[in-house]
């Protein structure tokens, strides 16, 4: 049984001038922080709420605080974005391009329901995976993103729509494994002091050597998500370049162990582009590789960028391939993607969009 691990607390600094950014800290770290500050226990309880719950972005608007202290404590961080730029598609998605401290700028996008609020959240600047049918990647790598700048997607979000978000998707900018710290820091912050239950989360990767094995030792109650997108490891390294290194036979071994830890199944995320693997050879041959694996293949038929030219397949034909994979006994569903007018679908997150128009 592999050691449960657990991420660090921030280590909150007496000096206003240095202290991290408030957000993404537990009750106790906020208790332990209005302590040193000569404040009683309770106002850690009040700043969580006015964090949490009230979405507070500044210290001096917490109004339950002392004047003198608001004013005292004014310049230290909370560590919310700014919003930069705000587009709503026909469909009710909603995309959000939220500038950082550095002024660096990433998206996340609101997804409603009428049972359901989802965000799908970016955890780095970028992307290093270079992956040839996805924007993101197009734009190359800046850096990760800190815990507070992924929890402030949700709350942002949550604000907009006045409403509480129920799920999380980390399909947004960045692959989350290359950031596991963070990431792992920003679910336990989201679950705990948001209340968003770990099970109403999924993290999307393209899959590390070793990374996945890392994120079972952190036992989460996440779905897991593996972008495969290919059936084989020629056409796999084709679609994404970072694959080349890790062979399809020990990505899906690594997934195996992590289902064999953890207890919970894999999702298999599909691309599926027009006559290059939509055909009944590539849906057979998925199948072969996951023949009584613990999994649920999620097909993602090609939402269109400008950079390349593949081709969405035609309904008929991702009917076809769902056929080919439910006559094997293979789970399999067809994932409709939202926001898509608004390059707000999968694959379709840049950086490049920042230099829209910000929001006045």
């Amino acid at each position: 049984m592999l050691a449960k691990t657990q991420p660090q607390p921030i280590d909150p600094s007496p000096l206003l001038s240095s202290e991290p950014p408030l957000l993404g800290s537990s009750l106790d770290v906020l208790t332990a922080w209005v302590r040193r500050h000569d404040q009683p226990a309770y106002r850690g309880k009040q700043l969580h709420q006015w964090l949490y719950q009230k979405g507070v972005r500044s210290l001096a608007d917490i109004s339950v605080f002392p004047k003198q202290w608001r004013q005292a404590i004014s310049d230290v961080p909370i560590g919310r974005s700014e919003l930069h730029h705000r587009s709503e598609a026909p469909d009710g998605a909603v995309k959000f391009l939220l500038k950082l401290s550095d002024d660096q700028v990433i998206e996340a996008v609101g997804i409603p329901t009428a049972k359901r609020l989802t965000v799908c959240v970016s955890s780095q600047v970028g992307c290093p995976m270079a992956c040839n049918f996805c924007a993101t990647g197009k734009g190359g790598f800046i850096r990760n993103l800190q815990t507070h700048e992924i929890v402030d997607q949700v709350l942002t979000v949550q604000e907009d729509f006045q409403r509480r978000v129920s799920h999380i998707v980390f399909m947004g900018m960045g692959e989350p494994l290359l950031n596991t710290d963070n990431v792992v820091a920003a679910i336990h912050c989201l679950n705990r002091d948001v209340g968003i239950s770990q099970r109403s989360m999924t993290l999307s990767t393209v899959g590390i050597p070793g990374r996945i094995q890392q994120l079972a030792e952190h036992h989460l109650q996440v779905t897991l998500a593996v972008s495969l997108h290919a059936s084989n490891q020629t056409q796999r390294e084709q679609l994404i370049p970072s694959a080349r290194p890790y062979p399809i036979d020990a990505l899906l071994d690594e997934c195996r162990e992590y289902v064999s830890v953890t207890g919970r199944r894999v999702t298999f995320e599909y691309i599926l582009l027009a006559e290059l693997n939509d055909r009944p050879e590539h849906a057979a041959e998925l199948a072969s590789h996951l023949r009584g694996f613990q999994s649920h293949v999620n097909l993602i038929p090609y939402n269109p960028i400008s950079e390349v030219d593949y081709k969405r397949p035609s309904n008929k034909r991702i009917q076809a391939f769902v056929d080919h994979l439910e006559a094997r006994n293979i789970a399999v569903s067809v994932r409709h993607s939202r926001g898509l007018e608004k390059d707000a679908a999968c694959g379709q997150l840049r950086a490049s969009i920042a230099a829209q128009n910000p929001s006045k």
